[in-house]
């Protein structure tokens, strides 16, 4: 492909990638697992494209541009993300000095965005009619295609990466708490809370941690960290629905619910999600540890881990819709 044509393929599948690589990391249930398939598709087919990049970078080298330095770092960043998304695919090695490839892999892929965004900028082109044609078209669909194929390939039985969740992550810890990583969101710390003391504030009362525990049932949980890790345990808490009167709901006008932690991190949910949610006090037969959310966490069947609210200390209603958030919690 010539390199304006090569160039224009590469930065629609760097945005193909990125937008199903969000996607992928929102994703819990199999409903979505076709953004991620579509995630790995896309990153296989920049590895498809990279010989036609590489002679478009050789020319460009010969002349001296401005900034070319930063593009270069781009280009690094680039290839670091992609090694790392193959590696975790092929489920070897799963891990690079102590981090989860799949962490470092997300990691990278936010690093390059500023640096893609500046390139864009810095080598803005105006788009033309011809940019578009019947045999790019065909040869783009063409290594689509093989890229396609060769993502089907990596999912065989016989490959070390097939025991990976479609989600990308691998199973760690299941029914052994103890085993299980301890992940933090963001840049939260796990605080020193005193049993005696612990308070959850709910709409319309107070309770203490021996009255939340006395409505106490156990249900079977998997929790998909988007650090590439996921387990699936017995968790021992009481439904959030017990706790929240029918009429309190429906006098509110509620249409979201809003679970603070401790900390102040928090979620909003919708309202339809109530009858699956579990306030946990307990995994594995044992209270929650500390790095787990002790004494009380949210468990939300289907979805990934950074809505699983550690340190749990108020449930609040709102009338806000569920969407009104941003894509992944940030306070």
């Amino acid at each position: 492909m010539k390199a304006r044509t090569t160039n224009l393929a590469l930065l629609l599948t760097l945005v193909i990638t990125f937008a199903t690589g969000v996607g992928a990391v929102a994703s819990g249930t199999a409903r979505g697992r076709w953004v991620v398939i579509a995630h790995g598709v896309a990153g296989l087919l920049l590895v498809a494209l990279a010989p036609a990049k590489a002679r478009v970078v050789r020319a460009g080298l010969r002349r001296a541009r401005p900034g070319r330095w930063f593009s270069l770092l781009l280009m690094l960043l680039v290839i670091a993300a992609l090694v790392l998304g193959v590696s975790n695919a092929l489920g070897a090695p799963r891990t690079v000095a102590g981090l989860d490839v799949l962490y470092l892999h997300i990691a990278t892929a936010l690093a390059l965005v500023p640096l893609l965004l500046w390139h864009l900028v810095a080598r803005r082109f105006a788009p033309r009619r011809t940019d578009v044609s019947r045999r790019s078209a065909l040869r783009l669909g063409g290594l689509a295609l093989a890229a396609g194929a060769i993502y089907t390939v990596s999912n065989l039985p016989v490959l070390p990466g097939a025991r990976r969740r479609f989600t990308g992550s691998y199973e760690r810890g299941s029914f052994e708490p103890r085993a299980m990583p301890n992940t933090i969101w963001l840049n939260d710390t796990v605080p020193d809370i005193d049993a005696a003391d612990y308070r959850l504030v709910l709409p319309d009362r107070v309770l203490t941690l021996s009255e939340l525990e006395s409505g106490a049932v156990t249900r079977r949980a998997l929790l998909d960290c988007t650090s590439g890790w996921y387990a699936e345990q017995d968790w021992t808490g009481v439904p959030l629905a017990a706790l929240l009167a029918p009429d309190l709901l429906s006098g509110r006008g509620a249409r979201s619910v809003v679970v603070r932690s401790h900390t102040g991190y928090r979620v909003r949910l919708p309202v339809a999600d109530l009858p699956h949610l579990l306030l946990a006090t307990g995994v594995g037969g044992r209270a929650l540890s500390p790095g787990h959310g002790y004494p009380v966490r949210l468990v939300c069947p289907g979805r990934r881990g950074f809505w699983w609210v550690k340190w749990v200390d108020r449930v609040e209603l709102s009338d806000a819709p569920a969407w009104w958030r941003p894509p992944f919690p940030v306070t």
